[in-house]
């Protein structure tokens, strides 16, 4: 993971877990937290006396598949959700079947748990890019772009020193990206700030206790069928009309429940 900035100052496939007789992906199932003995034990009495499995589904985006035109067209949701994305559901899938130590987790703890400190276990890329693409997914919407709300506003101008300096280096840290990978605005727990970071392949924040605001994908396949290899295109695209702030102030919301960030600022009349 790169630090690029911190002041010191639709589908009929459902979301999460699914359950089914027989065959993949209809109804949710919802597995304890358990220790790993455990779970193991418990998930096997529950195979052999109701012959259900829960797995993952693939997650419907929070709009049309056209509903981002022009500046994302519906061919290219179809195919990246719609193929790219569900490839990583199925594939997850078919790995979980044969891993009873896995089954039951959450996607979060999935990712955290296959990360395997630093040892990715097979199932860590399918479990993070499943996850990496939900959130960019919700990361925009219609008539996006503009400028965040005031309390965010407030909190990127306090460690960007402006609005207008994080864009810019956002927009960097993407242009920058070598090969395939992802850009995120993360609230640092640790520091109490906001930050610009960049991961590779399916890495992201949640390996280092980072909480996400928004995403930005920069896999070549995530603007080919709409740009070429204009990535700059795709990227100031992104920031001008695609954005969504009011996800980002959601999260910056529930964020703030975790992380104290000190009184706001009050405006000067």
């Amino acid at each position: 993971m790169n630090l690029l900035s911190c002041s010191s100052n639709h589908c009929p496939l459902s979301s999460g877990f699914v359950a089914t007789i027989d065959s993949p992906l209809k109804s949710s199932l919802s597995i304890p937290h358990l220790g790993w003995g455990q779970r193991r034990d418990n998930v096997r009495n529950k195979r052999r006396l109701s012959k259900i499995v829960a797995y993952h589904g693939l997650k419907n985006p929070p709009y049309k598949l056209d509903a981002l035109e022009p500046y994302m067209s519906q061919k290219t949701l179809e195919v990246h959700w719609g193929a790219h994305h569900r490839g990583y559901v199925e594939a997850l899938n078919k790995q979980l079947e044969k891993n009873d130590i896995l089954y039951g987790h959450t996607m979060d703890e999935l990712i955290r748990v296959t990360y395997n400190n630093g040892n990715p276990l097979p199932e860590f890329n399918n479990a993070a890019q499943v996850w990496n693409h939900d959130f960019f997914w919700e990361s925009m919407q219609p008539g996006g772009g503009d400028m965040p709300t005031l309390s965010l506003l407030q909190q990127i101008e306090k460690d960007f020193a402006s609005f207008t300096n994080f864009k810019e280096k956002f927009i960097e840290a993407a242009l920058t990206s070598f090969g395939s990978g992802w850009v995120w605005l993360v609230l640092k727990r640790e520091k109490k700030c906001l930050a610009i970071v960049k991961t590779s392949n399916a890495m992201n924040p949640l390996l280092w206790n980072d909480i996400p605001i928004i995403s930005l994908d920069v896999w070549e396949h995530a603007y080919y069928l709409d740009y070429k290899n204009d990535r700059a295109k795709y990227v100031n695209t992104y920031m001008d009309h695609l954005v969504s702030w009011n996800a980002a102030a959601a999260r910056m919301a529930r964020a703030q429940a975790f992380v104290n960030l000190g009184e706001p600022k009050i405006p000067v009349a």
